[in-house]
This record gives C-alpha cells, sequence and structure tokens, in this order.
C-alpha cells in the first residue's frame, strides 16, 4: 500500500494481486482501458478495489481474443459483452473455416507432391465461394449437355446438384476432395467421356420418355446380375448369355452397350467425391455387377 492512502494500489501492488506483470498493466493502462483512480505526490499510477475487477475482466476478454478497442468499449458501456462475443464468434468461424481450407490444400500438396503452380490452383479452387462452386459444375454440366435435347433431364438435373454445396463448416476431407472434384470437372478427356455417355443415352431414349427412366436399367442390371451372380453363374457359362437377353433384349448391339458401359466406369470418382462433399456414404458403385457385364458381353457378343 502506499502512502497516500490504505485503499489504493500501485501497479506493482495490483500486479502482485492479479499474477499479471507491471509491464502488461501499464499498457493496458496507456490505452485508456485501465485508467488510474489518482496520482501519487511522486507521480506513480495508484488504483482501487474496483480497478482489481475491471483487471480481471480486461484479462478475461483478451484471453479471448478481444482486441483493445473492443475491451474499451464493453467498459465504457459502449457494447455489451454479449454483442462483442457474437461479433467475435463470427470473425473466429471465419478464421476456423481458412484454417480448415489451408490445411486441406497443404494436406494434398503434400500427399501428390504438387508443384508451385499446382499448389496456387487448388488454393485458389478451395477458396472460391457457393456460387463460384455452382458456376464451374453449370458450365460442365453445359457442355456435356449441349444440343442434347433427347437426354434424361433426370441425369442433367443429377449432375448439376452433385459437388458444389460444400458445407459452410467442411471437413479438412470436403475441401480436398472439392479441388480433387473441380479439377476433374474441368479436366477435358473426362468432359469428353461423359459427353459420350450423355450422347448414347440421348440416342436411346424414345420421344416422351418419362424423367428418370434412365435409372430404370441401372437398377435392373443390378438386380438380374446380382441374382445370377448369387446362383453362381459366371460371364463365360451359356446362363450368361441368358442374363443378357434378359437385360438387353435380343437384337440389342452388344458391342455398344459395353462401350457405354466403359465410359461409365470413367464417372465411378466422380460420384466417389461427390459422396464425401455431401458428407454421405460412400454410394454403391456396384463395380462387381458391371465388371460382370462386361466379362459377359466379352465372353458373349452376340450375333
Amino acid at each position: 500500500m502506499t502512502d497516500d492512502s490504505t485503499a489504493l494500489l500501485t501497479i506493482g501492488e495490483l500486479a502482485r494481486a492479479t499474477g499479471l506483470s507491471v509491464r502488461t498493466i501499464r499498457y493496458w493502462s496507456d490505452e485508456g482501458a485501465l485508467p488510474p483512480v489518482t496520482r501519487s505526490a511522486g507521480g506513480y499510477r495508484l488504483y482501487d478495489a474496483a480497478s482489481v475487477a475491471r483487471l480481471e475482466l480486461i484479462r478475461t476478454l483478451r484471453e479471448l481474443g478481444l482486441g483493445l478497442d473492443d475491451v474499451r468499449r464493453v467498459l465504457a458501456g459502449e457494447r455489451t459483452a454479449a454483442q462483442v462475443a457474437a461479433a467475435h464468434v463470427a470473425a473466429l468461424d471465419a478464421q476456423i473455416w481458412s484454417l480448415k481450407v489451408t490445411r486441406a490444400v497443404l494436406s494434398t500438396v503434400a500427399r501428390r507432391g504438387s508443384s508451385a503452380e499446382e499448389m496456387t490452383l487448388m488454393n485458389k479452387l478451395a477458396r472460391l465461394s457457393a456460387a463460384e462452386r455452382q458456376r464451374i459444375v453449370d458450365d460442365f454440366v453445359e457442355e456435356i449437355f449441349h444440343g442434347l435435347d433427347t437426354a434424361d433431364p433426370w441425369i442433367r438435373e443429377r449432375t448439376r446438384s452433385l459437388g458444389a454445396d460444400l458445407p459452410d463448416d467442411p471437413t479438412p476431407e470436403q475441401v480436398d476432395a472439392w479441388v480433387e472434384l473441380a479439377e476433374l470437372l474441368q479436366n477435358p478427356d473426362f468432359r469428353a467421356a461423359m459427353r459420350k455417355m450423355i450422347e448414347s443415352n440421348a440416342a436411346d431414349r424414345a420421344p416422351g420418355s418419362p424423367a428418370g427412366s434412365s435409372m430404370w436399367f441401372f437398377r435392373r442390371l443390378v438386380d438380374l446380375v446380382g441374382a445370377a451372380r448369387a446362383r453362381g453363374v459366371a460371364p463365360t457359362d451359356p446362363e450368361a448369355d441368358a442374363v443378357l437377353t434378359e437385360l438387353l433384349g435380343a437384337d440389342t448391339d452388344r458391342a455398344s452397350v459395353l462401350r457405354r458401359i466403359d465410359l461409365g466406369n470413367e464417372v465411378a470418382r466422380y460420384r466417389e467425391l461427390a459422396a464425401v462433399i455431401k458428407g454421405e456414404q460412400e454410394p454403391p458403385g456396384y463395380r462387381e455387377e458391371f465388371a460382370w457385364v462386361v466379362a459377359a458381353l466379352k465372353a458373349w457378343p452376340g450375333r
């Protein structure tokens, strides 16, 4: 205590009472967050019991990451602690999202052994807004469906809805999946393969076919081949020829079907990445069923 008043504390005494350093208390005092109650005859700053409580509040707000400007506003009653906390939460959320994006990009760079140029592109793709991500998907859909008005609209909408909805609070795995998907969507070879699939779909659809009818063939394939495999039918068995006829019809160009299924394998990674971005379980790929059909079509190419 000082000789001015037993109710007042010097900075040194305040430091010992709170566990803070003299340097920190002096800085906060110089910045106007903790003004002294008065000064001693020798010019030393003096503080009272209310200053101790004020100092504890300052320390709490600073430990929570608030800047001195916000601290002063709270202490002056210009803003409530709740208002400042809400604004700070929003700022922290943005920082956390940015850190997750940074971590995902760096993890991908390390895993791929990417160059500086590739790292720059990945960082740009990862930080796109929702509208910018959707624009990449829309451009992709426009190119592969352009001029193919008879293609199943269900496929168009399904393709458009896959992959752009990166959550507001994405995991590093989701950011990584989006970066890979964005690169895939802009890959000319992948676009060409998808275009061929849509061309085949458009050529096979009869006028007036309902949207979603293309899914019927896929489901029928899985059901018929799954049942055949359960019976132990191998692709080279004569019964496999009968399964193909039941699935495709007697007059279908099996070579054309084989080419289309081979193209379908090109999009497996696309669906896997989209599932990761949406936070869903990886969709069933039915790789074994499609592999069985491919082997059967090669063993029984038809006439």
